[in-house]
């Protein structure tokens, strides 16, 4: 091979540069040089033919959460490129290092609404943290470069590299000497001494102290640092849904997940606390509900690597910008000695038990019929005895159960779409995780209604031999969270909620895949274990109870201090 190489074979090179292993997408007519290129590269970036390109972006996506790597996916232009908008907005929203690859028409027709022309750069700029569009073979070295490192540092996130058609098919010899020069772009690793003095004086004389973790503790690699500063301060610590794995929920300290879907104890904590010390995390929506309302008598510590996000959503009385680890070490070296706030765990703790038991449906309905909670009673026991696990969760009331009845203990462990809340996430992300962790048991929580968005990734799974994808559907025949709403706050009005669906274990096994029905509690963790142990990707699909609820619930427009943990008379129901 001469050192000449076309557009596309520059982008094959700038992948492999770049510590690529893995591609999803599909082929189509713009991108097609790509294509013809990829296979003299096979030995080393392996692609995986998805059969939508939404499912391309969330497989990439789940290959990147799971193994903390930029994840790849490329689709050709027109409706090719707008199907990869929702995993794009996605990881926008849940900070995932994403790169994303569409072809473009010729560039002697752009502008000029040629076929499959789509205008993705400005579709794509609000939901990425940089898009460009290619013209000139000569750009391809430095912007996959730049591409790469905007995608993984400060504050991960997505990055779209739109290339013509002409820009692949044109020739070149590639300078790869560029120099990373991206003026406005320095991320803050380090936080500022005096602040983090401060925080460090603030935590230790607090009476009723709390901690906060979000993604940003995961994404850091900080979990090791976040244990002991609890561990060194006594201070206990809740987990944001993103958060969960970033500390191990079977520690004493560790409390649970706050907000709309927190434990009772959690979220009065956070109503209680004096000072709260947010690390990572972004003070969502879901987290505060009413801000107005939340956490009145705390003093916030806020930790990001965003600065954007610092008093974005609530006051903050020490703010600091800098990566969760550094910023947790420096936090440690000048950490005063204090004792411990036992009577404020002990107080905490008094909530919990009262609460909790109802809460976690510790006893049983009176009913013979399969309750979601004997599934996770069973998946949360069976998991931790098997170990080597990861589960990747779906959007809706399967999720919230998945995020309260499953003890996560390691990072990566618990993936989901949080900030988009994009049902159809599971399947496809399950199979990018799946890539990245060979050795592990990838288990899928959905729901009926988002299996059916995306389960025809099934056949990717089947075609490409991967055998450690279990998917569990929580089938109730309903878009549960949504009738749940209906039910609580619309007199029970089910408007466009019932849901009908195929046999699922015909469907699995129409995909090559053994499926498995499971209809009584006695039958759980007979399935769970027959599935785990079979040499192959299998679906279980568990058929619930229609119209249980997750509790607590915070309503719309209220704080966190106004949940509720039944149905409410007013309900009528």
């Amino acid at each position: 091979m001469s050192d000449e190489r076309t557009g596309a074979q520059i982008i094959c090179e700038a992948l492999v540069r770049e510590g690529v292993e893995v591609i999803f997408g599909i082929p189509g007519g713009a991108i097609m040089p790509f294509y013809h290129a990829l296979p003299e590269y096979a030995d080393r970036l392996r692609h995986v033919l998805c059969r939508h390109e939404q499912g391309a972006g969330h497989a990439a996506e789940g290959y990147a959460r799971a193994s903390g790597k930029v994840g790849v996916c490329v689709a050709t232009s027109g409706p090719g490129a707008t199907n990869l908008v929702t995993p794009i907005a996605d990881a926008w929203m849940d900070s995932t290092p994403l790169v994303a690859i569409t072809g473009q028409v010729p560039s002697t027709v752009l502008g000029k609404d040629a076929f499959q022309e789509t205008d993705i750069v400005g579709i794509t700029v609000p939901i990425t943290k940089h898009s460009y569009l290619v013209s000139d073979i000569n750009d391809l070295p430095r912007v996959f470069q730049e591409a790469f490192h905007i995608a993984r540092t400060g504050r991960p996130g997505p990055v779209l590299i739109d290339i013509t058609k002409d820009a692949q098919q044109a020739r070149t010899v590639p300078d790869w000497n560029t120099e990373l020069n991206l003026p406005g772009y320095r991320p803050t690793y380090h936080g500022n001494r005096r602040q983090i003095k401060e925080a460090a004086r603030l935590l230790t004389s607090a009476e009723k102290p709390l901690i906060m973790a979000g993604s940003g503790v995961i994404w850091s690699g900080a979990s090791e640092e976040l244990l002991a500063l609890a561990e060194r301060t006594g201070v206990p610590v809740i987990t944001t849904l993103h958060g969960k794995g970033a500390f191990p929920e079977d520690h004493p300290l560790a409390l649970g997940m706050p907000g709309m879907h927190g434990w009772v104890h959690v979220n009065r904590a956070i109503q209680e606390c004096d000072v709260l010390l947010n690390i990572g995390a972004r003070f969502d929506d879901r987290v505060t509900g009413k801000v107005a309302t939340f956490a009145p008598h705390a003093q916030v510590i806020h930790v990001d690597i965003d600065p954007a996000e610092i008093g974005k959503n609530i006051r903050t009385a020490v703010p600091i910008v800098g990566d969760a680890k550094n910023v947790l070490q420096a936090i440690l070296e000048v950490l005063p000695e204090r004792t411990p706030p036992a009577a404020w765990l002990e107080h905490i703790r008094d909530m919990q038990e009262k609460h909790q038991p109802r809460q976690r449906y510790l006893k049983r309905p009176d009913t013979p019929v399969l309750m979601p909670h004997d599934v996770y009673g069973s998946l949360n026991r069976i998991l931790h005895e098997r170990g080597n696990f990861r589960v990747v969760t779906d959007v809706g009331q399967h999720q919230m159960w998945a995020a309260q009845l499953i003890d996560w203990t390691r990072p990566r462990t618990h993936l989901t779409s949080g900030g988009s809340g994009t049902m159809g996430f599971a399947v496809p992300a399950a199979l990018g995780a799946a890539l990245a962790c060979p050795d592990e048991t990838i288990w899928v929580i959905c729901g009926d209604g988002g299996f059916q968005m995306t389960n025809q990734e099934l056949a990717t799974i089947r075609q490409e031999g991967i055998r450690n994808v279990k998917v569990a559907i929580i089938n109730n025949g309903y878009l549960g969270m949504v009738r749940q709403w209906q039910e609580l706050f619309e007199n029970k009005r089910y408007s466009g909620t019932p849901l009908s669906g195929p046999d699922f274990v015909k469907l699995a096994e129409a995909y090559g895949l053994p499926g498995i029905k499971v209809e009584e509690v006695d039958a759980v963790d007979d399935a769970i274990e027959r599935a785990w142990d079979t040499d192959d990707s299998v679906v279980i699909d568990f058929c619930v109870e229609r119209e249980v609820n997750v509790f607590p619930i915070v309503p719309q427009g209220k704080g966190i201090h106004e949940m509720l943990t039944e149905v409410p008379e007013e309900a009528g129901v």
